[in-house]
C-alpha cells in the first residue's frame, strides 16, 4: 500500500497556489472538497521561491500551504522543486546551464535546463531537498516525496565531457579496453588520451539525432546521460531519506520516453509514478501498454498515475478535448492495469504562459458548473466509495514481452538496414494482438525473473546483453515458450557484431542462421506462406519491413516467403528445446498472422482469454487476497453487450449483482467483482 494515512485511491493533482492570492486560496478549498480532492502536488517549480537568493530560505508560503491543506483535508505530496533553477543561480554559476546538442550555451529559460553535472546544480538541489526533509519530516500532512519533476534532456558542456571520460574510464578500466569496445580503428578514431574524447553530438559523431558514425560511442553517451540524471536524482533521494525513512520517494517518468533507462531507474524509486498523456488518435492499446511498462519497472508493483489532463493536453499539435465520460474511463484504464491512484496536471488551470490552456479541474471560469467539474467530482465519489478495495491488488500474467532501451536506443543508432525500423512500434505490434485477443501481458526487463510465465516474447533483441542467451535458454529448457522476431541477436552491449552467423548468442537456441536482411521499401510487401494449417493460421498473410534470409539448421519451418529471390525460404520457425519451443519470426507481420500466431501459443499453453468481448471493450483484472476484480472499458461511444458468463458478480460502482450478457454504456466502466476459486 503506498501510504496508511490515506488508505484509498489517491485523488488529486498538481497545485501552484503560488499563482494565486489568498481568496482564491479559499475558493479552492471548497472546490476541492465538492471535487473529492484529497492529494495535492504541490513545490513543483518554487525554488526561485523558497530560495530568492544563496543563503535565503524562505519556506513561509510552503508553510502556509501544507498547513491549509491538512486542516481542509487534502495530503501533500511534497516535490522537491529542483526542477527548473532560479535565475540568480544561472547568472551567478554559468555551469548550472546546459550546452544543446549543436554546441549552444544555453541562457536562463524554459524548464530542464539544468546541467546535470553541474557541481552547483548537485549541491543546491541536494540542499534544498534536505532542508526541505528537515522542515517537513514531522508534518502528519505529508504522504510522499516528488523528487524533481520528469527528468529528461542532454547536456554536451565541458563539465559533461569531463564525467563522461570518468565513466569511461570506470567502465572500460582502459583505453586499450575502451577502442577495442568502440572498435576504433575503423576510420581512423583510436584514442590515445582520455582527453580525446569528447561528446558525440552534431559538433562530433552525431548528426541528425540519432544517426551517428559511432554506435558504440553515442551509446555509451546515452548510458552515461541516464546515469548523471540518476545521480542527480539520487543525491535528493538519499537527503529526504535521512530525515524521513519511512516516507516514500517517487519521481514521475514519461511511459516510453526515450532519453533514460527507466528500468535501471526504478531500483531506486520507492513507488513508480508517471504521466499519462495520450492524444485522441492514441491506440488504446498503446496506452494500456505504457501502464503495463510502468507496472513492469518494478516487477508487477501498482504504481501512481501521477498526471493526466482532466480535458486536454496544450503542446499537442491538436489539443483535442476528452469527449464526455473519456477522462473517467482513461482513469479507470489506470487503475485496471495497476495504478493505485488518479491525479491531474493540473487542479487550477494557470492564467499565463505556455500551460495556460492545459486542462484543469477548475477552469478559468472559477467555479464547479462546467462539464469538466462535473466528471471530476463524479469520479472522486466513486473513488472514495472503492475505498482500499483495489489498493495493492496485482496483475497476474502468463506472458511477458521483453523491453529495454539499451537495445532501443542500440536500434535506433543502427546504421540500417531500414530508416522505418522503430522499436517501440514492433514492441506494440505483438502487445496490441494480444491485447485485441483479451490476454493479459506484462512488461519485462532484461534482468526480470522469467520462471513465472510461460510465454517470453522479446520482438527485434537486436542487442544481446551478458548472460540474456543463458536466461532464456534455461527458460526454454525447462518448458517455456520464447519467440524473437526479425533484426535480433546481431549484436553485444557495445553494439559489435557477433560474428558466426545471425542471430549470435540466439542461434543454437533458436536452430536457425540468418545469412542476409533484405529492406524493403515502405510500397514493398512479401507474403507469409503456411506450409500447413497450424491452428488459426492457415494460407498466407502480408509481410514487410525487413525480411531474414534464414536457413533451418535443426528448426522445424512452419511457413516460408512467397515472393522475391528468397521465396521459399523460412519465414517462421520452431525449435525444441529441452522441454520448450523457441520460435522465430524473420520479417514483420500483418495483424491477423501476429493474432492468430499468439492464439495458437496462448493454446498450447492453456492460456484463455479473460473474456469474449467485442471489439473496443478492455478487458483487465486486477486480484488481491481471495479477491478477483475484472474491469470491462467500453471504448466505444455506444453501448456494447458483453457475455460475462452465469456466475453472479457484484459491480462496484453501481452495487449490482450481474450475471449473464450485460451491456456497457457507451465509454463506460464494470468492475467486476468476486471471490477467488
Amino acid at each position: 500500500m503506498i501510504n496508511n494515512k490515506l488508505p484509498k485511491i489517491w485523488y488529486g493533482g498538481d497545485y501552484n497556489p503560488e499563482q494565486w492570492d489568498a481568496e482564491i486560496w479559499k475558493e479552492d478549498e471548497r472546490l476541492f472538497k465538492l471535487a473529492g480532492i484529497d492529494v495535492a502536488t504541490v513545490n513543483v517549480f518554487s525554488w526561485a521561491l523558497n530560495q530568492p537568493d544563496e543563503e535565503t530560505y524562505d519556506f513561509s508560503l510552503l508553510d502556509e500551504t501544507i498547513d491549509r491543506l491538512y486542516k481542509s483535508g487534502v495530503y501533500a505530496c511534497l516535490a522537491t522543486s529542483t526542477a527548473a533553477h532560479p535565475a540568480w543561480m544561472a547568472r551567478k554559476y554559468p555551469d548550472v546551464l546546459r550546452v544543446d546538442y549543436n554546441g549552444r550555451k544555453r541562457k536562463f529559460g524554459g524548464r530542464h535546463n539544468s546541467c546535470p553535472n553541474s557541481p552547483t546544480y548537485r549541491k543546491y538541489s541536494a540542499l534544498m531537498a534536505e532542508k526541505l526533509a528537515e522542515r517537513y519530516k514531522n508534518h502528519s500532512g505529508l504522504v510522499i516525496w516528488h523528487i524533481s519533476n520528469e527528468y529528461g534532456g542532454y547536456c554536451y558542456c565541458d563539465n559533461c565531457a569531463a564525467g563522461f571520460r570518468q565513466w569511461l574510464e570506470k567502465r572500460y578500466g582502459n583505453l586499450e579496453a575502451l577502442n577495442k569496445a568502440w572498435n576504433t580503428r575503423f576510420w581512423g578514431h583510436t584514442f590515445y588520451d582520455w582527453e580525446d574524447i569528447v561528446p558525440p553530438n552534431a559538433l562530433s559523431e552525431e548528426w541528425d539525432g540519432n544517426r551517428t558514425a559511432f554506435q558504440g560511442i553515442s551509446l555509451d553517451y546515452r548510458r552515461f546521460m541516464s546515469d548523471s540524471l540518476l545521480e542527480c536524482y539520487k543525491l535528493e533521494y538519499e537527503a529526504v531519506k535521512k530525515h524521513t525513512p519511512d516516507l516514500p520517494v517517487t519521481t514521475n517518468l514519461m511511459g516510453f520516453f526515450p532519453d533514460l533507462d527507466y528500468f535501471e531507474w526504478a531500483k531506486y524509486i520507492d513507488i513508480v509514478s508517471w504521466d499519462n498523456y495520450p492524444a485522441l488518435d492514441t491506440p488504446v492499446s498503446y496506452t494500456a501498454m505504457a501502464h503495463d511498462l510502468m507496472r513492469g519497472l518494478k516487477g508487477g508493483d501498482p504504481f501512481m498515475l501521477m498526471e493526466q489532463t482532466p480535458s486536454q493536453q496544450n503542446w499537442q499539435a491538436y489539443n483535442s478535448l476528452k469527449r464526455p465520460g473519456v477522462m473517467r474511463l482513461w482513469s479507470y484504464q489506470a487503475v485496471a492495469h495497476g495504478a493505485d491512484t488518479v491525479m491531474f496536471f493540473q487542479l487550477r488551470r494557470s492564467i499565463g504562459a505556455c500551460e495556460k490552456y492545459h486542462g484543469a479541474v477548475i477552469e478559468h471560469v472559477g467555479h464547479e458548473h462546467t462539464r469538466v467539474f462535473r466528471e471530476c467530482a463524479e469520479l472522486g465519489r466513486e473513488l472514495e466509495q472503492l475505498g482500499d478495495k483495489l489498493l495493492d491488488a496485482r496483475t497476474e500474467s502468463k506472458v511477458a514481452i521483453v523491453y529495454d532501451w539499451e537495445n532501443r536506443w542500440a536500434t535506433e543508432l543502427s546504421s540500417g538496414p531500414t530508416i522505418a525500423l522503430n522499436y517501440v512500434n514492433e514492441v506494440h505490434k505483438y502487445y496490441d494482438a494480444l491485447f485485441q485477443m483479451n490476454i493479459e501481458s506484462d512488461i519485462i526487463s532484461v534482468e526480470a525473473d522469467m520462471s513465472r510465465y510461460d510465454i517470453v516474447i522479446a520482438p527485434v533483441m537486436y542487442m544481446i546483453k551478458p548472460g540474456f542467451a543463458q536466461k532464456v535458454e534455461q527458460f526454454v529448457a525447462n518448458g517455456g515458450t520464447f519467440v524473437t522476431t526479425f533484426f535480433s541477436g546481431i549484436v553485444n552491449e557495445n553494439d559489435l557484431v557477433t560474428t558466426g552467423g545471425y542471430p549470435g548468442e540466439l542461434r543454437s537456441l533458436l536452430g536457425i542462421w540468418a545469412e542476409e536482411i533484405d529492406a524493403l521499401f515502405p510500397d514493398q510487401k512479401n507474403s507469409i506462406v503456411m506450409k500447413r494449417p497450424w491452428g488459426k493460421l492457415q494460407g498466407q498473410f502480408e509481410c514487410g519491413l525487413l525480411c531474414d534470409l534464414i536457413h533451418a539448421e535443426g528448426a522445424e519451418v512452419l511457413a516460408e516467403y512467397g515472393t522475391d529471390f528468397y521465396a521459399g525460404m523460412p519465414v517462421l520457425t520452431m525449435n525444441h528445446f529441452g522441454k520448450g519451443r523457441a520460435y522465430y519470426v524473420a520479417s514483420s507481420p500483418e495483424v491477423k498472422f501476429l493474432q492468430g500466431f499468439l492464439a495458437n501459443l496462448c493454446a498450447e499453453k492453456g492460456i484463455e482469454p479473460l473474456l469474449d468481448a467485442p471489439a473496443g471493450v478492455e478487458t483487465a483484472r486486477r486480484v488481491k487476497n481471495d479477491k478477483e476484480y475484472l474491469f470491462l472499458l467500453n471504448h466505444n461511444a455506444d453501448a456494447a453487450a458483453v457475455e460475462i458468463g452465469a456466475e453472479a458478480r457484484q459491480e462496484l460502482l453501481s452495487g449490482e449483482m450481474l450475471s449473464g450478457a450485460v451491456t456497457v454504456p457507451g465509454r463506460g466502466v464494470f468492475i467486476l467483482e468476486r471471490s477467488r476459486k
